[in-house]
């Protein structure tokens, strides 16, 4: 697919996607919505791809929904290329992907992140941010509601009182609030942020097994919907099982006790246990 609304960019094993248009404040659209999930699927698919870092081109993240088409954008049925009736929302279809990649994922939110702006990053692993970032909820100041998954990513990420509090004002508030609420894990001057999000990629990258990272990530995400502990205990032991029989596990023993860096063989597109995945698909109806 070629990209008109995305940067890719793979620079010593790390995937930098850049949300890219800049004179839109990079709104989101249906064209970026596609790309954003082709992108995923390069990066799963390319096991030179060790992390994976987005941010935004210019001044905003991304201003949220593209509001172009007036009073109608947020209405399904007066869109010529929708089909009428309920359909799935595309900032969700957006983080859904996100929520499966077999990659660790860092937003580098270098300006205002507002609407699906702010929702799409909530299933990404670690939130950096600009010191000059805004951040907002906006979607009950336009009529609609959180989407993108977000009824389920933001109270986890934030609680339900601060969750429901952004929501239910839908104002746009300073980089510091969200900070202080969770949303984001630290704040950085604009200049420094993408070198600060990058020296966390590079520190994965350098030091931890692929197929470990990605089973770390499934099952720390998978494992906040658990209803009891064992099911997590189900699982752990399952990867300690079939990872301890690794080279991975090897490696990692021996390059600990010759104090040398590993090198890690397995890859995610090849060697992931025969228990991964261990859930059942999901449909939309």
């Amino acid at each position: 697919m070629d990209y008109s609304t995305i940067l890719y960019d793979v620079e010593d094993g790390i995937l930098t996607i850049t949300l890219n248009r800049p004179e839109a404040l990079n709104a989101f659209n249906r064209d970026m919505m596609s790309e954003m999930i082709d992108a995923c699927d390069r990066a799963d698919a390319d096991d030179d791809v060790r992390a994976v870092i987005v941010t935004g081109a210019g001044r905003a993240f991304c201003a949220g929904a593209d509001l172009a088409s007036g009073g109608d954008t947020f209405d399904a049925d007066a869109r010529e290329d929708r089909e009428s009736g309920l359909q799935p929302d595309g900032g969700g279809r957006v983080s859904l992907r996100l929520y499966e990649l077999n990659k660790p994922i860092i937003a580098a939110i270098n300006g205002a992140a507002v609407g699906v702006g702010i929702t799409m990053t909530l299933p990404m692993d670690i939130r950096l941010a600009a010191d000059v970032a805004k951040f907002g909820f906006v979607f009950a100041r336009r009529g609609i509601v959180p989407e993108a998954c977000s009824s389920y990513f933001l109270p986890r990420v934030a609680g339900i009182s601060r969750a429901l509090e952004w929501c239910y004002s839908g104002r746009v508030f300073p980089a510091q609030e969200a900070l202080d609420g969770g949303l984001v894990r630290a704040l950085y001057p604009k200049d420094d942020l993408l070198a600060q999000a990058r020296a966390i990629a590079e520190d994965i990258r350098d030091n931890s097994a692929p197929v470990s990272v990605a089973l770390v990530r499934h099952m720390m995400w998978r494992m906040l919907g658990a209803d009891h502990p064992m099911e997590a205990h189900k699982i752990d032991s399952r990867g300690i099982y079939y990872r301890g029989r690794s080279p991975d596990a090897k490696e990692g023993v021996e390059s600990f006790l010759e104090k040398r860096p590993a090198e890690f063989v397995a890859k995610v597109s090849e060697d992931m246990p025969e228990y991964f995945p261990w859930w059942q698909p999901r449909e939309f109806s």
